[in-house]
């Protein structure tokens, strides 16, 4: 047992209090750990991970961050373990993707028959903007990633993920600007929706194969950033986008299902590419 704060007096945390901080905390570690993965085994084995390593840890907690600030120390340490050996997604990880997806009947029988038997596979555009966000960030350096995350969708203040990534003020600001600005770049080259020569098209083809009776430019007229495509502050769409992200929980959505099939398509995939490129 440790001693925690209490709104100002000194108590001590019992395994049944870490218990009830961290079925608070589940859902946002499971989502977390999921964008960082992009795999639902390793999500799962991960936030298992952390509550084990919580509560063997308690003696080290010293009540100088929250609970959920520790319990995210945690499970970033672990997240990071599991993906130092493995190699960054390419920026063009949706056109490779999609490239295999199209020359894989299989693929289309696996999601058509997913739709036909779950309620949590509706195809919406914003969703698939989660998902993108999801696969775009993983070509950035691990750290950049991470902190962007915590940052921009879990609403952790710098402080907080100095004290998560036991780093310095500088490094973690380093790595929130040079993210962003990577991020920016890549969507102001790729993305359709916000730049007419953009050479992704994926949220139109999908909603055409997934959704055909939904009218695309309704429904991107309904998405903040598209609106504002031609606002010059690109830094403010990618904003959007993260707004997005943070409010939807990918496993439980009206399209999570579908889109956690995408994920783990594009983790196979992802796999498999990195194995040819190293020969």
């Amino acid at each position: 047992m440790t001693k925690k704060h209490f709104h100002g007096i000194q108590t001590v945390m019992t395994i049944e209090q870490l218990t009830v901080e961290f079925e608070r905390a589940r859902p946002h570690l499971k989502s977390y750990i999921l964008r960082i993965t992009a795999s639902i085994e390793d999500t799962e084995d991960i936030v298992q991970d952390t509550f084990i390593r919580a509560s063997t840890k308690l003696d080290t907690f010293r009540a100088e961050s929250s609970v959920k600030t520790w319990l995210f120390a945690i499970a970033s340490n672990i997240a990071k373990d599991n993906r130092r050996a493995r190699k960054r997604w390419p920026e063009t990880v949706t056109d490779i993707c999609r490239e295999r997806a199209l020359s894989n009947p299989e693929y289309f029988q696996e999601i058509t028959s997913l739709m036909q038997t779950s309620t949590q596979a509706v195809f919406e555009v914003k969703e698939h903007i989660s998902f993108c966000l999801t696969c775009i960030s993983k070509s950035l350096p691990l750290e950049q990633q991470i902190c962007l995350l915590l940052k921009e969708v879990y609403d952790f203040k710098v402080s907080e993920i100095v004290q998560i990534l036991q780093t310095s003020e500088a490094m973690v600001k380093y790595y929130l600007h040079t993210g962003r600005s990577k991020m920016v770049n890549i969507y102001e080259g790729r993305c359709a929706l916000i730049n007419k020569e953009g050479t992704c098209h994926q949220c139109s083809e999908l909603n055409g194969i997934f959704n055909p009776k939904q009218d695309f430019e309704v429904e991107k007229n309904k998405i903040e950033f598209a609106k504002k495509a031609n606002d010059p502050d690109r830094e403010n769409l990618l904003s959007i986008r993260f707004k997005i992200m943070r409010e939807i929980d990918p496993f439980n959505s009206s399209g999570s299902d579908l889109q956690l099939h995408h994920i783990q398509y594009n983790s196979g995939v992802m796999e498999k590419y990195s194995e040819k490129n190293q020969k």
